[in-house]
């Protein structure tokens, strides 16, 4: 009888050993599950900037060992079509629609800046909103419309951490009437 016991003490320590080899082996922490990223992004409506995040602070940003290529493909204009008109004076919220195709996700340190043409009371430089490589995303930038009439286009080209351009340019067009 003593042996009958010792043996199925025996065995339900090995079942138990085993068990927890299995879940130990099931719960590695090297291994992590992508998270999903959502294909569009539309930022915010601009604010004053708050101070930053330390998750900000800690963005990677390309260095000269990164060797990654970027490249933005503007997409559609989303609002106010090339042409249109506009009083003088008017607030005009311009929305294209673009693509990273580039291998860098744009970090908080990307920009889009003013290349050609009147700023139309936008600040010169714009924060890229963040987008992962292959993700479409949305730019937005409000205008302010001349008192003078005419025909105005502002051009714009995305920027990388180190000041250089890159990808595609896009521009608003407005023709501000006599009133």
């Amino acid at each position: 009888m003593n042996l009958k016991l010792k043996k199925s003490k025996s065995f339900s320590i090995a079942i138990s050993l085993i068990t927890l080899a299995i879940i130990l082996i099931g719960c590695r922490g090297d291994e992590v599950s992508p998270t999903p990223t959502p294909d569009v992004f539309k930022p915010p409506t601009p604010a004053p900037s708050p101070s930053p995040t330390p998750a900000q602070l800690q963005s990677p940003t390309p260095s000269s060992a990164e060797t990654c290529h970027n490249y933005l493909v503007f997409v559609a204009d989303l609002t106010i079509p090339d042409g249109s008109e506009a009083a003088p004076g008017e607030r005009l919220v311009k929305q294209w629609r673009v693509e990273n195709t580039g291998e860098c996700n744009w970090s908080a340190g990307y920009t889009v800046q003013l290349i050609s043409g009147p700023d139309l009371g936008a600040s010169r430089t714009q924060a890229l909103y963040p987008a992962r490589r292959k993700a479409k995303a949305i730019l937005q930038i409000t205008f302010t419309a001349p008192q003078e009439p005419g025909t105005y286009t502002s051009m714009w080209q995305a920027f990388d951490p180190q000041g250089m351009p890159f990808g595609e340019a896009f521009y608003i067009e407005i023709v501000v009437e006599e009133e």
